[in-house]
């Protein structure tokens, strides 16, 4: 029987889990998506929700009425600490409270979504991606990006590369030569050979 057996071990011991665990939840929180294997994100799902909670809590109560002065600043103190014994990046966590916080005010949970997105290569674990709702990851416009990069004319080979090394050196210049200022004599046509004004020295074979 597993009464009262919670959470999944992941193979890791307590204190490997939960600075795992907080370590997805800070690059989760910063880029707002996560590629994982699916049991490591059904665990990251409410340690993650837990934390917006806290957050959007102080500003919940921050919108209420006050019972003293300074109230307000007290309890948004309280859930940045709160935080912070999760978070240890102060710029995730000043985006958690002014960004992320304020988009879930009226939201009543679940603030994450998983897909699952197949299996992987090598030992064919199913992954899935945990993203914010609202959030959503489009794949397809770093796609965009790579099909624009790809695109561009690449030298093939390593002669290729070599060439274009040296012309990048020489700045083209004894491919286009360029005629000097207020001569009429056009520029030297490319291959051509240029000839040569000292005499030959008289004798020999």
């Amino acid at each position: 029987m597993r009464h009262r057996v919670a959470h999944r071990k992941l193979g890791r011991v307590t204190d490997h889990r939960i600075a795992m665990l907080r370590n997805q939840a800070t690059a989760l929180l910063r880029h707002e998506h996560l590629m994982t294997t699916v049991p490591k994100a059904k665990e990251l799902r409410p340690f993650v929700e837990r934390i917006i909670t806290v957050a959007k809590r102080s500003l919940a109560n921050g919108k209420a009425g006050r019972k003293a002065p300074g109230s307000n600043e007290v309890r948004v103190l309280t859930a940045r600490r709160l935080v912070m014994r999760d978070l240890q990046d102060r710029e995730v966590v000043t985006k958690l409270f002014d960004a992320i916080a304020p988009r879930f005010a009226s939201r009543p949970g679940g603030y994450t979504r998983l897909l699952r997105i197949g299996f992987r290569k090598g030992d064919s674990a199913e992954m899935a991606q945990v993203e914010l709702v609202g959030s959503e990851f489009d794949p397809k416009a770093k796609t965009e990006t790579e099909t624009t990069e790809a695109a561009k004319p690449k030298t093939k080979g390593v002669g290729g590369r070599l060439r274009a090394a040296a012309e990048r050196l020489r700045g083209k210049k004894d491919d286009k030569e360029e005629a000097p200022k207020g001569s009429t004599k056009p520029a030297s046509p490319k291959g051509a050979t240029r000839k040569s004004t000292t005499p030959r020295k008289a004798g020999g074979s």
